[in-house]
């Protein structure tokens, strides 16, 4: 149910657009877009829903062609059951993984908790090929406050004409870019973090306060209620901002149609990189990727799935009589660490030497979790 006006879809107009050209609902366009897909789902009777269930790794096989190549296949999932406390496998002749992306690495993100790049990972212990990680994109302008780390104040703002501006008022997107506050994600990104380091300042400012008040509240609602709700008043007051990890414009390899270089197994969404981003997405084509590539990869399957069989011999996963874990502040810490050492050395601007100590710190981190892997049950956060 995306906004009209005067019987026309309303378009909006982003960071590095030439025209209005985006689909919007209010400013919850993909909260309207996923309630749309679950009430589909849910009223779907041939599909089953597994709340509760986190994915841990795939179940793989071994195949040999008739060329006497080797080959992965993908035959499905083993799944943790939260609720029960125990892990299940899933069968099935095609596996989508559509895991979303992994914001939560970094210290400061746009992202919920649950983007934390399991099926990424997941893929990439399979043999799965994943590539452009490295180009993470940072949203300009996350809310900085103490009681909303992650929520994020829509690009749809600077396209309706909010400014960007230090404390002492001065417009600074006019020393970096033409487009000023419409350039793309990238420069803006660099260019407040830029000022944060010139300055000494933890936050620059978004200014709306030259918005018709009417017209805050009827397109940005949530915005303006969110805000409000903090004490921020939008129409008088300057609104705090810091650059947040957003968007995973790498992932897991697929052709045009989702499929992977593992048989059997497709990818779609954010965990994916198709090549369409690049390097910098522009604003709002996430949506466009997500809802394109995921019919076509639902298509290919349908179409390929004459040509496998289940498999008839069971996959059971084996805990090794492992105990519960007494020590979660292991996970917890070694969490922490991560995303400290993300958000300090593979940030906005890195360099060879900030890299090459982060990656010092991240293999630490990793035999240290693989050790702790092993001796304990499988949790949520483990």
């Amino acid at each position: 149910k995306f906004d009209e006006h005067q019987g026309e879809y309303s378009l909006g107009k982003e960071g590095g657009h030439s025209k209005r050209r985006i689909l919007h609902a209010g400013d919850s366009t993909g909260a309207e877009i996923q309630r749309a897909l679950i009430e589909s789902a849910k009223s779907d009777k041939n599909i089953t829903l597994y709340p509760y269930h986190v994915g841990i790794d795939l179940i793989l096989n071994q195949t040999t062609s008739a060329k006497n190549i080797s080959e992965t296949e993908a035959l499905g999932i083993y799944a943790l059951d939260i609720k029960n406390s125990c892990v299940v496998s899933f069968i099935a002749k095609t596996t989508i993984i559509a895991a979303g992306g992994a914001g939560t690495v970094y210290l400061y993100t746009s992202n919920p908790v649950v983007a934390t790049g399991d099926g990424i990972a997941m893929a990439y212990r399979a043999g799965a090929v994943v590539s452009n990680m490295e180009f993470f994109q940072f949203h300009p302008t996350c809310l900085y406050h103490p009681q909303a780390r992650s929520f994020l104040l829509t690009e749809a703002l600077r396209g309706e004409g909010a400014l960007l501006r230090r404390a002492d008022g001065h417009r600074f997107m006019k020393d970096y870019h033409e487009q000023l506050e419409l350039a793309p994600r990238d420069v803006v990104s660099r260019a407040i973090d830029d000022q944060m380091k010139i300055t000494g300042q933890d936050y620059m400012f978004l200014d709306i306060t030259d918005f018709k008040p009417e017209f805050i509240r009827s397109r940005f609602p949530t915005i303006y209620d969110r805000l409000s709700s903090l004490g921020i008043n939008p129409l008088t007051d300057k609104i705090p901002i810091v650059p947040a990890a957003h968007y995973c414009c790498g992932g897991i390899k697929t052709d045009h149609f989702g499929a992977t270089n593992i048989k059997r197994l497709y990818s779609s969404g954010e965990a994916t990189c198709t090549g369409l981003h690049g390097a910098n997405r522009l604003a709002s084509n996430s949506l466009l990727e997500a809802l394109v590539f995921s019919t076509r990869a639902a298509k290919d399957t349908i179409k390929n799935l004459d040509k496998y069989n289940l498999p008839k011999k069971e996959f059971l996963w084996d805990d090794l009589d492992t105990p519960n874990s007494s020590e979660e502040v292991v996970v917890s810490h070694a969490w922490q660490e991560v995303r400290r050492t993300m958000w300090n050395l593979v940030g906005i601007v890195r360099s060879d030497s900030r890299l090459e100590l982060a990656k010092k710190r991240i293999d630490l981190i990793s035999k240290e979790i693989k050790n702790y892997y092993w001796k304990y049950k499988i949790t949520r956060d483990l």
